[in-house]
């Protein structure tokens, strides 16, 4: 959290900066209260490094923390305006607290910035998904398991149990593109399933895994032909369940249950040498044997292993390996299944690798992700640094950052289309990580979801007058992402009551035209068509968006 309010130190420092600056400032005459506004919160940043040491074991400090997160979020949205006056008295009574807490000034001397790397190597700086180190008595097993016949029934149900980042998948992957097992079934599906899914959606993902054409006037008689496949198929019919839960294992299986333990340490060891250095691990066997002890705390469980190794990689000084291998969090429990490795790995993210990961959180699971669109996604919220040069394009600083995630394990299933657009997925840990991060601040919408008035960044999965009813309360929205058709009205809503909106996603719905009215979104910057059909027109007043960066209308078929 400190190192969060340190960018926004920044941010606004930076903002601040800028107006004083301005010839407008001087012919309003606040130059002077700016200029105090841009003192004040020096003093504060001066103790954010000091804060960052001392949070872990003082709630209050945390909850200060946030409240100037919270003051971060207002200043963006107001300091465009010129309305600085409530944005002042806000930070001044902020400021008056940070004597309760005994905190030093310190001047900054850490830096937090990317390695730049060789590009060609980075392509090929993390394994691919298709090149497991160890786990071949399991690939086997799995193998024979789906190869063998049961002649008392047609469709078997192989279920594969293990704690979250064992490898589940990763082994049902193997067994799944095995050349023999490719060749023995005539038909294979996949999808991914989760505590809440729903079963329309469910088949649309399994008939998408056949190339066959989704046509929505014949999903009934699609679900008719999909029971008979999945319970009348062909004797020698084979489903894998991967689950963290026994008894779901127990309730879907009718072979005995496959349960995934913790890697060897040998190939444990193996795994950690080749995420975590850049060079022969022979170069510095002190490092090697510190990494056999962090090897140990991650209990043989492979995403812990890699994103750890993630953090450690390039890296040659003793003291980060000793900081990593001896940090207090290893011996907390798993809070929520989430691996204590896993927020380590956070937490020795720069700041603004953080940011971006946190917005993750808006997308749901499962998600695939493209890189160039995340990366116009990332661009509206102005946490971009350019790391080489003032004319580096934005573009390019989000291409490292993905990179960067992706080395370090908090993207992974990675694939390189045309135009070098590259394609991920977060392990549903990771995403588990991410909402925890972004708490309070990120927020699915459901018909159950309590919002909180703070949350600036919004995603819908239900629709209806209930949903509508939870905006009431809230004013400082930025971000609205439908992932469900929504109506007319609950857009209309959203852009009449959120001004400070600066992305917006409908990607996928049924409109016909957008209200003319979006003119009044001064802050825009990301609007995403995508995939709407029936949209014939776009009104003229989206010339008015003067903000707007990124316009996507891919799919749009109809337009004029």
């Amino acid at each position: 959290m400190a190192e969060i309010a340190n960018v926004i130190a920044r941010k606004i420092l930076e903002e601040l900066r800028s107006l004083v600056n301005q010839e407008l400032c001087s012919a309003w005459g606040v130059q002077s209260d700016l200029k105090k506004l841009e003192s004040t919160v020096l003093a504060i940043k001066a103790l954010l490094f000091d804060a960052e040491e001392k949070e872990a074991s003082n709630h209050r400090l945390s909850l200060w923390l946030g409240q100037l997160k919270g003051v971060h979020n207002d200043a963006e949205n107001v300091l465009d305006e010129f309305q600085y006056l409530g944005i002042r008295e806000r930070v001044d009574d902020i400021s008056a607290l940070k004597a309760e807490f005994n905190l030093v000034a310190q001047l900054e001397v850490r830096k937090t910035t990317m390695h730049k790397r060789d590009m060609s190597h980075m392509t090929h700086s993390f394994v691919p998904p298709q090149i497991v180190i160890g786990r071949d008595d399991d690939k086997k097993h799995i193998i024979n398991l789906l190869m063998q016949q049961d002649a008392d029934r047609n469709v078997s149900v192989i279920p594969i149990v293990g704690i979250g980042g064992f490898g589940k998948t990763t082994i049902a992957k193997l067994g799944y593109h095995n050349e023999g097992v490719v060749s023995h079934f005539q038909l294979r599906m996949w999808a991914c399933v989760f505590e809440d899914f729903n079963v329309t959606t469910l088949i649309q993902e399994i008939l998408k895994s056949t190339n066959v054409t989704i046509d929505e006037n014949l999903m009934i008689n699609k679900w008719i032909e999909l029971i008979r496949l999945l319970l009348g198929g062909c004797i020698g019919s084979k489903i894998i369940v991967t689950t963290r839960n026994s008894s779901i294992a127990t309730i879907t299986g009718t072979a005995p249950t496959y349960d995934l333990k913790g890697q060897p340490r040998k190939d444990s060891l193996s795994l950690f040498v080749k995420f975590a250095f850049k060079q022969g691990q022979d170069q510095y066997p002190n490092l090697l044997e510190i990494g056999k002890e962090i090897v140990r705390k991650c209990k043989g469980i492979p995403l812990a292993i890699k994103t750890i190794a993630g953090i450690l990689y390039s890296k040659v000084d003793e003291d980060k390996w000793k900081f990593v291998r001896d940090n207090e969090i290893w011996n907390l429990e798993q809070d929520g299944g989430i691996l204590p490795a896993l927020r380590l790995s956070y937490n020795q993210l720069p700041f603004h690798l953080k940011q971006c990961f946190a917005y993750c959180s808006l997308f749901p699971k499962n998600y695939v992700f493209y890189s160039f669109k995340l990366i116009q996604f990332w661009m509206a919220y102005g946490i971009f640094q350019s790391l080489v040069n003032k004319n580096q394009a934005l573009e390019d600083v989000g291409d490292l950052y993905i990179k960067e995630l992706l080395l370090r394990s908090f993207f992974q299933d990675d694939n390189v289309h045309k135009f070098e657009c590259i394609t991920f997925k977060m392990h549903d840990l990771v995403h588990d990580l991410a909402l925890s991060i972004a708490q309070g601040e990120c927020s699915v919408v459901t018909k159950k979801s309590t919002l909180v008035a703070e949350v600036c960044h919004l995603t819908f999965f239900d629709n209806d007058q209930e949903v509508t009813t939870q905006l009431e309360k809230l004013s400082k929205v930025q971000t609205i992402i439908f992932q469900t058709n929504q109506p007319m009205s609950l857009l209309e809503v959203c852009i009449s009551k959120f001004k400070y909106l600066r992305v917006l996603d409908l990607r996928e719905s049924s409109f016909e035209v957008l209200p003319s009215f979006i003119e009044t979104l001064k802050h825009l910057r990301y609007l995403d068509l995508s995939n709407i059909r029936k949209i014939k027109q776009l009104p003229d007043s989206i010339c008015k968006l003067h903000s707007l960066q990124t316009l996507l209308l891919e799919n749009c078929i109809n337009l004029e």
